[in-house]
């Protein structure tokens, strides 16, 4: 039986700042020693965005540079790496948000070895075993590591899949698939024919179902938690990961001339296009670092011949963020779209199954076609009542954010279908706010049941008639695995605190006055025309008004797509936005990832933002809180936070 041999040095990462800096001037701790372990541990915390020009073993100097305790950065550079830590601990849900396989990357390379904690988030625990950096909920462990004895690797995997098992013990996933398709010219699809179930199913396993890839001997029917391999229909990457793409492709197959079905591949270049106005990009010489990302992503694309979103020739900005494109003209109800980015849920507002991997995982499916995956229990969300009128979909958002069942992980890794009259009243763009956050509930993906408004969507973003077929909603009798249902009426205006997006707040429930610096609106979840028409809606009442943005507020607005601006001109809306000095941005990621205007420079600065997460560093070293478009612009020209309702109710004639 393999053991894995471990120091008995371990990291306790809790909330307790005097106890975490102990640890790093080498007192040894004891999990009886510890109060209280952080939960909620990000990706932005792990491997914050400003390093990820780095992909390869450089990343050792930085694991956790960003975790944020007590309002100080314990860790500094080279810490973990220094201290020889090879095992971290850690409370719920831990490596929450982006889909950056950076994270467990320079975890791995600083020498850890081993991560335990209460739980994991679905997509960092995958990109883990992906690079052969091992994971476990049991605390006893904790045990023999104290006595220096070495680790069965089965009480380590016991609870894990077979394909898990044989990935970890193989030379990660790029290696089994290596193994497993070497010498066979089709790679794959070796599908069986395989009939349905004949019990009432979700809409999600109708896809699952289609997609996944059965194989002689495959376990039938399908079972949640078991361990394949799933056909895409599209495989898209964008710059911030072709580089360590094509850096492990290249390592595993030297003679790699062609890509698998290269025509369903695209690439999107979306992220760092602003590096240049961005005071920590600027201060740090990071612009050629990050020209170098932009350069073996251009040099990836042109190689293997797959089709290019990229930056614009004469302006800043790009043609759109890849999620907002991938709505607007390649996703379709039925199928599978996977991306190396976690907000790929974006696209299950048509009635796809759409979810992020990491880059090990897309780099694997870039030469087979197929994707790994643990198959997903469903979930449902539905929504009953009626919204408010000032109520919108990022407020429906927030407030399904703070449910218990959410904040306790209970739809992690799960798929969450939305349902009931309020989404069905919804149009395709205020449903694409629900699936993109369905990641920040923990969710594997979100998705809706296609309908008329989505052909109707189809047809006007793209020209092309879809024809809905009979099979894409859900059966009467369907089983889910949990529900929650929402009343839509109890619903006001909502923010998030700091720190989580989960910290959600009634607007009215706000206790004191807080004071804005930083006003953004935009990032794939609020960069759709329908977004624009709700910023513009507070902007058109301020002029009858003769209000302006506060003088002392820093204010953007960023389209998600070259086609949303499009729309905003037609609209008439960027003569409005010309006239109050209001700048508008080019598609790009930007503030959402820290690279731009919209980002905090100083951390006393206070922001409020429509983008989807406000972890700590997301988006500067300031503060963000979370809100609606409508809040975000009432919130600018008031100086302070406040929603669109309560600044009518201060100018009513």
């Amino acid at each position: 039986m393999m053991k894995l041999n471990l120091n008995n040095k371990v990291l306790y990462l809790t909330k307790d700042k005097a106890s975490l800096y102990s640890q790093l001037n080498g007192e040894a701790y004891t999990l009886k020693n510890i109060s209280d372990l952080r939960d909620n541990i990000s990706t932005d915390e792990i491997s914050p965005v400003p390093i990820m020009y780095n992909f390869d073993e450089r990343l050792k100097d930085y694991p956790h540079t960003g975790l944020k305790v007590e309002g100080d950065l314990p860790i500094k550079f080279g810490e973990i790496a220094k201290q020889k830590f090879s095992v971290i601990v850690a409370g719920k849900r831990y490596g929450k948000g982006s889909s950056r396989e950076h994270s467990p990357v320079a975890e791995f390379h600083a020498g850890v070895r081993l991560i335990i904690a209460e739980s994991f988030e679905y997509i960092y625990r995958q990109n883990a075993d992906n690079i052969g950096l091992y994971t476990s909920t049991d605390f006893s462990l904790l045990n023999k590591i104290k006595n220096n004895e070495p680790i069965d690797l089965e009480d380590i995997l016991k609870d894990r899949d077979t394909l898990t098992k044989k990935i970890l013990t193989s030379k990660g996933l790029l290696g089994l698939g290596k193994k497993v398709y070497k010498g066979d010219d089709n790679r794959l699809h070796h599908k069986p024919e395989v009939e349905l179930p004949n019990t009432p199913m979700t809409f999600a396993e109708k896809i699952l179902y289609r997609h996944h890839e059965f194989q002689p001997n495959s376990p039938y029917p399908l079972k949640s938690g078991l361990g394949g391999f799933i056909k895409a229909d599209w495989r898209f990457i964008h710059e911030a990961y072709t580089g360590m793409a094509m850096s492990m492709l290249h390592k595993e197959y030297p003679e790699l001339t062609t890509l698998y079905n290269p025509e369903k591949i695209i690439a999107f270049e979306e992220h760092f296009g602003y590096r240049h106005r961005s005071k920590y990009h600027i201060e740090h010489n990071l612009i050629e670092s990050f020209d170098t990302l932009s350069g073996a992503h251009t040099q990836f694309s042109k190689k293997y011949n797959i089709r290019s979103h990229g930056q614009l020739s004469n302006e800043d900005g790009s043609e759109g963020i890849s999620h907002s494109l991938m709505a607007e003209k390649y996703a379709l109800p039925g199928e599978v779209v996977v991306g190396t980015d976690s907000h790929t849920t974006h696209s299950g507002a048509l009635g796809c199954l759409a979810f992020g991997v990491g880059t090990t995982n897309l780099a694997n499916a870039l030469v087979t076609g197929v994707v790994r995956y643990n198959i997903p229990d469903v979930v449902k969300i539905e929504v009953k009542g009626k919204l408010a009128s000032h109520v919108s979909s990022k407020d429906l958002a927030l407030s399904i954010l703070k449910e218990p069942k959410i904040k306790n992980g209970n739809f992690v890794g799960k798929i969450i279908e939305f349902c009931g009259e309020v989404i069905r009243s919804m149009s395709i763009d205020e449903r694409t706010t629900l699936t993109n956050m369905a990641l920040e509930m923990g969710g594997f993906c979100g998705i809706v049941a296609p309908d008329t408004k989505t052909i109707d969507f189809i047809k006007e973003r793209r020209n092309y008639n879809f024809q809905l077929e009979d099979w894409m909603k859900a059966d009467a009798g369907a089983k889910y695995s949990d529900s929650l249902i929402i009343d839509a009426s109890t619903i006001d205006s909502m923010l998030s605190s700091p720190g989580d997006p989960s910290n959600g707040i009634a607007f009215n429930s706000l206790e004191h006055e807080v004071k804005i610096d930083i006003a953004y609106g935009g990032s794939c979840t609020a960069g759709k025309r329908s977004d624009f028409d709700q910023y513009l809606e507070v902007l058109i009442w301020a002029q009858e008004k003769k209000l302006n943005i506060h003088e002392s507020i820093k204010f953007f607005l960023q389209v998600g797509s070259l086609d949303v601006k499009k729309y905003c001109d037609q609209k008439g809306y960027l003569k409005i936005l010309k006239e109050m000095n209001i700048e508008l941005l080019n598609p790009q990621c930007g503030a959402c990832c820290n690279c731009g205007p919209g980002s905090s420079t100083k951390k006393e600065e206070v922001t409020i933002s429509s983008i989807n997460r406000n972890f700590p560093g997301r988006s500067g070293p300031g503060s963000v809180w979370l809100a609606s478009p409508k809040t975000v612009v009432a919130s600018a020209i008031a100086g302070k936070i406040t929603s669109f309702e309560k600044l009518k109710q201060m100018y009513v004639e």
